[in-house]
Parts: C-alpha cells; structure tokens; sequence
C-alpha cells in the first residue's frame, strides 16, 4: 500500500500527461477531486458543463493533444451532452470527468446520482467508465488518455464516486505511451496509387483529417504531381486545402444528387480524412455520376464501414498522402481547367445578388468583406453562422493553415466557448494570432455564458454578430421543405451591446464600414474581449 493518496497519484500521472489544464464547472461531487488544487495546475472555469467541454476541444484542437474536463455528475454530462457531440464529430481527444455521489449511498440512488455513468454519455464517446474500486482510478486515468488519443480520436469518460479520492493508493501510477497514427496498407496503398495514375481525370477530396494532421503540404504535393483537382469534403470543420491554391475547386455539396452532379467528368475521385459522404439535407440522387470509381481513406473504421459506395482503406490521412504522393505518375497539366466556386468551402452559394444590394442595412457579403479587409492576415476565423455560410466563406478565403475553425456536428453552442480555447492556446503558445468569432445572433444565446470566462481570463477576442433577427437558415429548410408558416423563426429585440457587458465585455454596436474598422482596430489591443453587434440585411440563404 502506498502512503500517497488516489487524488495525489492520478494528479501526478496527469502531470506525467501534460494535461495540467483542467476546463470546468464545478459541483459538490468534484469538490473532493479538486481539493487542495495544485498550484501548477490551471483551472479553466466556465459558467456552464457545455462551455467547459467547448472550450477544452478548442484548446485541444489548437494544440494538438488532449484536453482535461470536468463536469458535475449526471446533472452536469447532461449539460455537457451538445457540445460532446461535437467533439465526437471534431475527432478531438478529451478525458471528460465527472464525480458521483458517495459509494456508500450509491446503492440507495441519491440525489443528483448518475444512476448510469458508463451509459449517460453513449453514442458520443469513445469509452465510458466508472472504476470498481478506488484503487482503480490512476489506471482508468491512464487507459482514458489512451483511448481518446489513438485513431480515430475522440472524447471519453470518467465517472469518479466522490469519496474515492483521499483513499490510499496501492502505489504509483503506470505512465503508457501510445499510438496516434496509423499506416496504410502498403499493397492496398499500391493499387490506389495505381488507379490514379491511370485516371484520366482524378478528383482529389480531402477531409478534415488533413488538417487535424496538419497536413496541408503533403496534401497540396500529391495535388500538384497529379495536377488533379481539389474539393473540400462537404462541411469540413476545418480546411484541408488553401483556398487560394490554382487546383482548388471549393467546398462540395451537402446533398447527394448535387454532389454526385457536381464531381461528374471526372472518372475517378479520392476521399482522403473525411466520410463518404456528410449530407444534409435529403435531395435524391446517385452517390457518385455513372463511370466514376470512388476510393476512400479514412482512419475510422465506422466511417468506412458506412460509407454507401467506393472501395475503403483504413490509414491515417497524412501518412496516406505522403505514400500516394511517392508511388503516384506525375501529370503536367489538369485533364480540364479549374472551376472555382465564388463560395470556396461553403456547401452553398452566397444569397442572390438583389438580396446583397439594398439601401441602409449592411449585406453580410459587405460586412465580412470588411473585416476581412480590417484585420490581420493571420488572424483565426471560427464561425457559427449558418445563415451566411456563402457570403463568409466568398469574402474570406482561407489561405493558411490552423486559421479557422467551425462544429462538424451542427449542434450551436460549440463556436464561442472553442474560440476561447483556442484563445488560450495562441496565449499559450507564444504565436499570439488574433481570434475572430462570428456568431449568428440566433447560436450566440446558446452559449452567451462563456463571455464571462473570455473576461476572467482577457482574452482580445472580437465577437461578431450579424443581427438578421431571424433564424435564416430554418427559413431556407422552410422553402426547400415547403413548410410555410412555421413559427419561431424570427428573433426581435435582441441588444448584444447591452448583453456583453453584462459579463463584462466591451459591446459596440457599428452600421457603416468605418464603424466596424474602428471597432476592429480597437479590439485586439483591448485587454478582454469584444463583442460587435452589426445589423445585417436579413436574407434567405439557398441550400443548394
């Protein structure tokens, strides 16, 4: 038996983790884990579960390895559930904890029990777990790490009964390393190198994956030795390809018929780190155009598995490219030139250019144009504005990698507590990039809270709200739906000024261009963040 406690031993193998940031809020059943709370570790308080875990995935992202949450029993996961959706989706590995009442009652089910912690947090994690026996938790710990860092990454649970942490612990912790890539197949890699070369027009559709990889010049030399061109996957939450690059094509289709129309000419395409395929909504069609053969390379087996066409192979996404881009026949020039969409990674066009142009109000094109126009070339874009997809993504290309962020799941609430993750991170980091939110007016109450801890921890980042008052893209689905007259779509009488200082932000409300500069010029010097309210003309987004 050790003389250490469980509490000092599994403080001590996170140490040995790096994982020394713990994002939360706090309860009365993770008081006894977070008792005596070491000095060398930094507690990121949030005012709600689902902004802790928001926050971690964003930091974890932004860093490249785990992130450590901690929420309150079954009360709190339940919270936390959106945003651990999203980390699913995201692919970003995060150990989420959460205490539970005393052993000594839990067969009597108190109050505020997780009744069923392995169960609470399924499908969204990778592994859910609450140990047999105190003794139990350093390993559950150490096996958590694990799980959530090898392939495909993901977020998994710990369900820790408050009395478990002054018990004795039955000696140090055993510190594992482990995995977080894996290899293709080097025949199966063969023959898909084959079939390229062989094409006569290849289509290059790279997910994700690549950029969580941080795989953009392997992506780009396979490119350019094929001279094939290049699609984002349809709603990548993060680019895989500068947008700005002569191959590039744009964002693909969130919907079958359009897709498979879209990729038509082209007799053979490549999914590299994305599924086959992301749709939404339903519009019927073939997966693929007649005479195209679809390959896939993915590390998720789940993904392979349920993908309805194409030929699979399972390999990390970087890896993968660097194998291609060796084994693959050079081309001198594309089978035919590039077409590129005015929107670039966005599934959807811009509203019509009547929509753009009107007296008074701001378009949200004029608007993203201008701060695109206001802000430095290296700041970090993370978007949560579903109702002007086309206009951002037309007016901000993005050219560098690591520099925008959005949810992979399309539950709100992600967005604002990730920026301020990543925040940190550039803090941490010492690259010190400017963070720019832009946050719908209708997704920025799902997570308004995490104002507060931007300013706990003053963080410049400059929130930007494009006030349509309207849920613009549910009247999109109302007009592709044909469902007229539902209610609840419209937004009045919201005052973000007012709202940010309420967490003690700064709020300003601009209407013209040179208000919005001013406010752009001023908010990355401020210590703490911004938040920028824009009236925008309301439009309805196309879907397709």
């Amino acid at each position: 038996m050790s003389d250490k406690t469980i509490r000092e031993v599994t403080f001590q193998l996170l140490r040995d983790l790096g994982l020394t940031t713990i994002f939360g809020n706090p309860g009365s059943t993770e008081e006894t884990f977070l008792k005596d709370f070491p000095k060398d570790f930094r507690y990121i308080q949030t005012l709600h579960e689902s902004s802790a875990v928001g926050a971690a995935d964003g930091f974890a992202q932004a860093n490249r390895r785990p992130a450590l949450v901690n929420v309150h029993t079954s009360a709190g996961l339940s919270n936390a559930m959106s945003n651990i959706l999203t980390a699913s989706q995201n692919k970003t590995p995060l150990i989420i904890t959460a205490g539970n009442q005393t052993r000594d009652m839990l067969l009597m089910e108190p109050w505020l029990t997780n009744v069923e912690p392995a169960l609470l947090p399924k499908p969204w994690v990778k592994w859910s777990y609450e140990p047999v026996r105190a003794e139990d938790v350093p390993a559950a710990f150490m096996r958590a790490y694990a799980m959530a860092m090898q392939p495909p990454a993901g977020p998994v649970f710990l369900s820790i009964p408050l009395d478990d942490w002054d018990k004795p612990a039955t000696g140090p912790a055993v510190l594992r390393s482990v995995t977080t890539r894996i290899a293709p197949d080097p025949d199966r890699i063969a023959e898909f190198a084959e079939a390229l070369s062989r094409a006569r027009h290849p289509a290059l559709i790279y997910g994700s994956a690549i950029a969580r990889g941080d795989g953009w010049q392997q992506a780009i030399a396979l490119a350019e030795k094929l001279q094939a061109h290049v699609y984002a996957a349809p709603a990548s939450e993060r680019p895989p390809f500068p947008e700005t690059h002569p191959l590039y094509s744009g964002g693909l289709p969130f919907a079958i018929g359009p897709l498979s129309k879209k990729l038509a000419g082209h007799d053979l395409a490549i999914v590299i780190g994305a599924p086959v395929f992301r749709y939404y909504p339903y519009v019927e069609g073939e997966y693929i155009p007649a005479g195209m053969r679809l390959l896939h390379i993915t590390d998720d087996p789940s993904e392979s598995g349920r993908a309805p066409v194409g030929d699979s192979l399972l390999g990390d996404a970087v890896l993968s490219l660097q194998a291609l881009e060796k084994l693959v026949q050079g081309r001198s020039a594309p089978a035919a030139p590039v077409v590129k969409q005015a929107h670039g990674l966005a599934p959807h066009p811009a509203a019509s250019a009547d929509a753009q142009d009107k007296p008074g109000k701001l378009s949200s094109l004029a608007l993203f144009k201008g701060l695109r126009a206001a802000t430095p070339a290296d700041t970090v874009l993370v978007e949560e504005s579903p109702s002007n997809l086309g206009e951002l993504h037309t007016a901000w290309p993005i050219d560098r990698p690591d520099s925008f962020y959005t949810f992979a799941s399309g539950s709100l609430g992600w967005n604002l507590p990730a920026s301020i993750g990543i925040a940190l991170a550039e803090r941490d980091s010492g690259r010190h990039r400017p963070v720019l939110a832009i946050i719908g007016d209708g997704s920025f109450q799902y997570s308004i809270q995490g104002l507060w801890t931007a300013v706990q921890h003053q963080l410049p980042i400059l929130f930007v709200v494009p006030r349509n008052e309207q849920y613009g893209i549910l009247k999109s689905f109302a007009v592709l739906e044909e469902t007229p007259g539902v209610p609840g779509l419209d937004l009045p009488g919201l005052d973000f000024v007012a709202l940010a200082k309420g967490y003690g932000a700064h709020g300003v409300r601009a209407e013209t261009l040179d208000e919005v500069r001013a406010a752009c010029a001023e908010a990355f010097t401020r210590k703490g963040p911004t938040v920028l309210e824009v009236p925008v003309l309301p439009t309805i987004p196309p879907l397709l």
